[in-house]
């Protein structure tokens, strides 16, 4: 039976600063997609306790707006910055008390289907994305509002932020995607083709099925409340969700429904955006930050870079500085800064990475990483250099060296092979979009005769002392320094390159790109590498590990869907064709030191 919605509107103004729990927000631009659907989402307000009109910092998601951040994750809570801590802290979302303490009103809504409102849970659609552009121009037009509306938020609320902020909200002023990807397919679902499958069982089954509107026995798993309009059946459960987990593995190709539905148009983002990239986030978020600072049309863009933890930078104090000077100048007019005047603050901010600080080391990291100021990205002194494959597994930048000739093989679907550079004689900082180009064919290994190949690049730092550099990951794992994906049956580049073809390959992963993988047939292919950074000292050496699937350091972000990769597709013998009539290199981008 469908729930009897209440009024559930309440107002506390014991604390520092007014809450209003659980306000009503009609949904004027969706359509019923449950039986009696309201067409409301509520969210939670807190504003400063004073009279004025604010400036206001909208979130929009699936986790909770009423499940305090120390249930959601006690683990992560307790390192964070202690001035961002509060009573209602909650995960990826700006502290209230922090900056209802500054004079912004914080909205934190529950999308349709979660928490506490009712309708379909069906994440990052175009349907969520219609509730989210409803919940900005709603508050830009409260009598608590000065009518600027600006969006904060780490992950799923950064990566919302991009496709709203496309649709272009009356009120919406500026948005700052922290490590929020752009591109629902290339950058979360499907690397290279692949499906990334491990993490988004683990994203959805914790974080978001777990929080489904009229789920019972939230109470007792202290994972905020039950909903106080009742319990929905198993059935009706069922029925009121899109799960991710079966329709990203269901779905294959961009030209799917599915996957065009949740699609924009970057260049119609308009409004000021600071967009934050960590270079630890390379299984997720780091590609859609960059890309989506290029993509967006809004005249004033910056990309600005940090390490450290998923969840941690965020809240550190100069973290929130940069957030608060800019959402200043662009919700308060107020901006010393310069970041509303075209030219006066340099767009790209680079945290470079250089000797080897740990990983999961915040202050080591911040002690260790200067940060220097680029005008654009990639950066125009960029010497593309290349590092040919040989036969003896080494890496060699002269071209005119032998490379040997022959196969470098090894097992499909887990195998895989590491070519190693001789140690770099100088300082040599890398900093851009690597590439990976392989002659590479699939052979049959006994009874097995591949009829697919799927490729994962790595690309490793070595010190000196033959050691690996490791970097801090999204939980704080050590990562290696990049990781790239294709399959080989969508090689198939773009037949609408953007500039960026001459740096990359770009694909667009339509189920008419589908070509055969014959066996014996070699192929020459790139493979992107996500965006990477560091500096290789004197002695240190760059690494390529090519492997059939997931290698060391791939921590939560596995792929291994058992119908995605099928070994009987997939099982057999992968080679590298080394030798003058075959192309096999590793291009890296060095940049050399300013003048």
């Amino acid at each position: 039976m469908p729930l009897a919605l209440k009024n559930l509107h309440v107002i506390d103004e014991s604390g520092p600063y007014v809450l209003e729990r659980d306000v009503d927000i009609p949904l004027k631009r969706s359509t019923p997609q449950t039986k009696d659907d309201p067409l409301l989402v509520r969210a939670n307000v807190y504003r400063p306790k004073k009279e004025g009109r604010f400036p206001v910092l909208c979130t929009y998601g699936p986790y909770g707006k009423d499940i305090p951040y120390e249930q959601f994750h006690a683990h992560s809570f307790a390192d964070v910055n202690p001035n961002h801590k509060s009573k209602h802290s909650a995960w990826e979302t700006p502290d209230p008390l922090y900056w209802t303490s500054n004079d912004y009103v914080v909205v934190r809504a529950d999308e349709r289907g979660s928490g506490n409102s009712p309708g379909k849970l069906d994440s990052m659609s175009s349907a969520t994305c219609d509730g989210f552009v409803d919940v900005v121009e709603w508050a830009a037009v409260q009598p608590w509002s000065n009518g600027k509306v600006g969006l904060l938020g780490i992950s799923y609320y950064a990566g919302s932020q991009w496709r709203v902020a496309a649709r272009k909200p009356a009120g919406l002023a500026c948005i700052i995607p922290w490590e929020g990807m752009s591109d629902y397919y290339r950058d979360r679902v499907r690397h290279g083709g692949i499906l990334s499958n491990a993490f988004i069982k683990y994203w959805y089954d914790r974080q978001v099925g777990s929080n489904q509107y009229g789920l019972g026995g939230r109470t007792e798993r202290n994972w905020g409340t039950d909903s106080l309009e009742g319990v929905l059946s198993a059935e009706e459960l069922a029925e009121n969700r899109a799960d991710q987990t079966i329709d990203t593995a269901k779905y294959k190709f961009r030209n799917e429904e599915y996957y065009k539905s949740r699609d924009y148009n970057m260049a119609d983002i308009e409004v000021p955006v600071l967009s934050v990239a960590n270079w630890g986030a390379i299984h997720l978020h780091l590609r859609g930050n960059i890309f989506g600072y290029l993509g967006i049309g809004s005249k004033l863009k910056y990309l600005r870079f940090i390490t450290g933890r998923h969840d941690l930078p965020f809240y550190y104090d100069e973290e929130v500085a940069v957030q608060k000077s800019f959402l200043d100048a662009f919700l308060k007019g107020v901006d010393p800064e310069g970041w509303s005047t075209p030219g006066k603050v340099p767009p790209i901010s680079l945290c470079v990475r250089r000797d080897n600080p740990g990983y999961n080391n915040p202050q080591a990291e911040r002690d260790a990483f200067p940060r220097r100021p680029e005008m654009e990205w990639p950066i125009a002194r960029t010497v593309y250099t290349d590092f040919n494959f040989c036969k003896s597994l080494q890496l060699e930048m002269s071209s005119t060296s032998e490379v040997g000739d022959g196969l470098v093989t090894y097992t499909a679907p887990k195998g895989g092979v590491t070519f190693v550079s001789t140690p770099f004689k100088t300082e040599a900082e890398m900093t851009g979009h690597p590439i990976v180009r392989l002659s590479i064919s699939a052979e049959a290994d006994g009874d097995k005769t591949p009829s697919e190949m799927d490729i994962f690049a790595t690309l490793r730092h070595i010190d000196a002392n033959g050691k690996e550099v490791f970097y801090t990951g999204a939980v704080g794992d050590p990562v290696p320094l990049a990781r790239g994906w294709l399959r080989v049956s969508l090689r198939a580049t773009t037949k609408n390159p953007t500039e960026m073809s001459n740096i990359v390959p770009e694909r667009d992963y339509l189920s008419t790109d589908v070509q055969p993988v014959n066996v014996g047939e070699v192929y020459t292919v790139d493979v992107e590498i996500w965006p990477t950074n560091c500096v290789f000292l004197p002695g240190d050496k760059v690494a390529i590990e090519i492997s059939s699937g997931d290698s060391e350091g791939v921590s939560v972000f596995e792929h291994n869907h058992p119908d995605d990769r099928d070994p009987e597709k997939l099982g057999g013998i992968n080679a590298i064709h080394i030798g003058k009539e075959f192309q096999n290199f590793l291009r890296l981008p060095i940049i050399p030191a300013k003048e």
